[in-house]
């Protein structure tokens, strides 16, 4: 036999391990470099991008418009950030066509807007602001003069001033009802996608029990029940009014900031622990609407404090949809417990990573575990699923050539499409995607201090300037896949 000396031997062990790492290797090579794996969507799968009226369009009091409750609520010191209002915002109302451009640039064949209802319906019900109606029209017929297919979405958070008790009022959600109503009978011909509300608890919970947004409210827990049916009742009455008034094939749904839980594991105790905590956290808004009424255990749980409910209520609130939009940013951890609920909410460590934004956690499976609870628990009640926003604030810096290089946003992007990709992957009916924002607007108390957009806009001119993230989703857009 043959000696071998310790030199040979590693020799022998360098040259295997080489030839080995060759042949698992040379099939990614190219000339050399390793080709980047693309991660791609389903076919006609939708790309977008959203904004909400009072953010982005200013002309407070132009043509007619009447106040909402942001207009007062801004208005009253130490509200918000500095003081800030929407009053002009980016002053979409005047540069429309130039945002339509952005968008055009980008290459998404979809755009989520909201309507000002105070710009239509002045006091929210009665005389009718004929310019306020021409506005929507002409930006409707923009957008589809660059075939972009406008998702308009009728009430984001700006309840007309006019409207007396606001939310606490039952007359309102009949007010709502009127004016989707009149409001899709004129644009139903022009635009077939519509969503009746959006972020339930953002107007409800903040506004009335905590006080954070307008109207500034803080009520005890019976009233601000009764508000949160009075939204849901806005909703379902808001879908039939929408149907009756639309030709057939419209597509009526929602955008809901629905609280959605990951599994710590993903092993089947904690993926049914998740999927119980996502249904009963969400008891007041979506899975009363997905259900057609109320669960049993919140209503024994408010006792006293349950919301009233009234002949047809419930009828209407459980009213069909054709998709559900969900708006996701940050991920809320469960695990399975020995509890009559079965479930433990995962208490948020002081070291956990978080954006510019410190109440939105680094997480990008949320948005996979939003698109899977939902669809798992409601199945049929769910027959698409749309992301209606996502998206992340950074600490934007305009450098002097117009650059703005941020790339924790496309970090925060890329890793949620990934996960996106994931529920698209499994067989999960999810049709699109619209990424917030499309440019930095009124991002409500924090007033101009967070910068949510793809494009940068300078507050004082005005002028528009692509991000590192604009160039970033465009390709996304142009390939159909996360690169």
């Amino acid at each position: 036999m043959k000696t071998i000396t310790r030199r040979q031997f590693g020799k022998g062990v360098t040259a295997a391990a080489a030839a080995a790492y060759a042949v698992v290797s040379l099939p990614q090579l190219v000339f050399g470099e390793p080709q980047p794996k693309r991660i791609e969507y389903p076919k006609g799968f939708l790309w977008g991008c959203a904004t909400a009226a009072y953010q982005i369009e200013g002309g407070a009091q132009a043509d007619g418009r009447g106040p909402s409750l942001w207009d007062t609520f801004s208005h009253t010191p130490g509200k918000t950030y500095h003081g800030d209002t929407g009053d002009v915002a980016d002053d979409s109302y005047h540069l429309y066509k130039q945002d339509v451009q952005l968008l055009k640039n980008l290459g998404v064949s979809t755009y989520r807007m909201s309507l000002s209802w105070s710009r239509i319906f002045p006091s929210g019900t009665g005389q009718v602001n004929q310019k306020g109606l021409d506005y929507y029209n002409r930006v409707v017929d923009e957008l589809l003069a660059n075939n972009i297919t406008p998702y308009i979405t009728m009430f984001h958070w700006d309840t007309p001033a006019g409207l007396q008790g606001g939310w606490q009022s039952r007359d309102t959600s009949k007010a709502f009802a009127d004016y989707c109503a009149f409001v899709t009978k004129h644009l139903g011909d022009k635009v077939k996608h519509w969503m009746t509300t959006n972020e339930f608890v953002c107007f409800t919970d903040l506004g009335y029990k905590i006080g954070q947004f307008a109207p500034g409210l803080k009520l005890p827990a019976g009233p601000v029940n009764q508000i949160r049916h009075h939204a849901i009742l806005a909703h379902g009455l808001g879908v039939q009014a929408i149907r009756a008034n639309t030709p057939s094939g419209t597509q009526v749904g929602l955008a809901e900031n629905a609280s959605i839980f990951a599994p710590v594991m993903e092993t089947r105790e904690h993926i049914e622990a998740a999927r119980k905590a996502t249904r009963a956290e969400n008891a007041p808004f979506l899975t009363t609407i997905l259900d057609g009424k109320y669960p049993e255990s919140y209503l024994t749980e408010q006792g006293a404090d349950a919301p009233k409910v009234a002949e047809g209520d419930m009828r209407a609130i459980g009213s069909p949809l054709d998709f559900v939009g969900l708006n996701t940013y940050n991920p809320s951890y469960v695990k399975a417990a020995d509890s009559p609920k079965g479930y433990v909410v995962e208490t948020m460590p002081a070291s956990y990573p978080h954006m510019y934004s410190p109440w939105i956690q680094i997480g990008p499976e949320c948005i996979y575990w939003t698109v899977r609870n939902v669809c798992d628990i409601w199945k049929d009640k769910a027959p698409a699923v749309f992301i209606t926003e996502n998206g992340t604030s950074s600490d934007d810096v305009l450098a002097p050539d117009g650059r703005v290089e941020d790339v924790d946003r496309v970090m925060y992007l890329r890793n949620h499409l990934t996960q996106l990709h994931r529920a698209a992957s499994e067989g999960y009916p999810v049709k699109g995607y619209f990424l917030w924002s499309l440019m930095d607007n009124f991002e409500w108390a924090d007033g101009y201090s967070k910068r949510f957009g793809i494009h940068y806009v300078d507050f004082k001119t005005l002028k528009r300037y692509p991000k590192l993230s604009a160039e970033w989703y465009k390709n996304t857009i142009a390939t159909n896949a996360v690169e």
